[in-house]
């Protein structure tokens, strides 16, 4: 990621000047400015079944930010889920689920202060639960890859440091209709459940997170799935 980049912001109100520190610690990634290079999908994530919304326009020249791209063929899957389980709440009623959570973010925590800017997938509706479902040792690792591709749910860039924010510049913001674009979000996270019901009927052997624990399975084993955005 190079140069001068566009990001849209959905939202229920128009934000000329993002504020570095404000917003819910409880994110994918933590405190920060959650944007993404798709126009239509920030229409979708600014509206509800009850109200319109904004889509906000940004420029963010990204020449000299410190990058943190989960997508990258240098991470994996289990980077991304470890990232996740450190900052979003999830239910860990078992002592299974909460060794999972440990062993991940031992194994594969990165420290998302330490970057500008970081890019990954949008942990919303569906992609929770898949998080979720393979935390709780109900989906292998191999379905959690291709769970991850499912209905194109949304890649987001997020700024995270008050210098990122500094060179924020905003452009505009366009009316979001809830009308059509809480329809088609909507849309997409229905088809992406019909696929993944799918993916659960196939039988197929893979790795479990217990699995993955009592092997003590690192970043560097290849049946780990890289590269997301493939």
């Amino acid at each position: 990621m190079e140069g001068i980049i566009t990001l849209y912001h959905g939202s229920d109100r128009i934000i000329p000047k993002p504020e570095f520190g404000k917003g819910r610690k409880h994110n994918d990634f933590g405190l920060g400015f959650y944007c993404t290079q798709s126009q239509a999908l920030a229409k979708e994530w600014a509206v509800s079944s009850l109200r319109d919304g904004y889509c906000n326009q940004y420029e963010l020249d990204t020449a000299s930010l410190n990058v943190l791209n989960l997508n990258d063929p240098s991470y994996t899957i289990l980077h991304w889920i470890a990232v996740l389980v450190e900052h979003r709440l999830f239910d860990l009623d078992t002592p299974g689920a909460r060794r999972a959570k440990g062993y991940l973010i031992e194994h594969f925590g990165l420290n998302v202060n330490a970057y500008d800017l970081i890019v990954g997938y949008r942990a919303d509706d569906s992609y929770y639960d898949y998080a979720a479902a393979f935390l709780n040792n109900s989906i292998t690792v191999e379905q959690l890859a291709q769970a991850m591709k499912l209905g194109k749910l949304g890649e987001q860039i997020v700024l995270k440091s008050e210098y990122a924010f500094s060179l924020l510049r905003f452009v505009d913001a366009t009316d979001a209709a809830k009308d059509e674009f809480y329809i088609r979000r909507k849309q997409r996270d229905d088809e992406a459940n019909r696929l993944y019901q799918e993916i659960l009927n196939k039988e197929e052997d893979g790795l479990y997170i217990q699995d993955i624990i009592r092997g003590a399975i690192g970043h560097d084993d290849p049946r780990i799935p890289r590269n997301l955005s493939k």
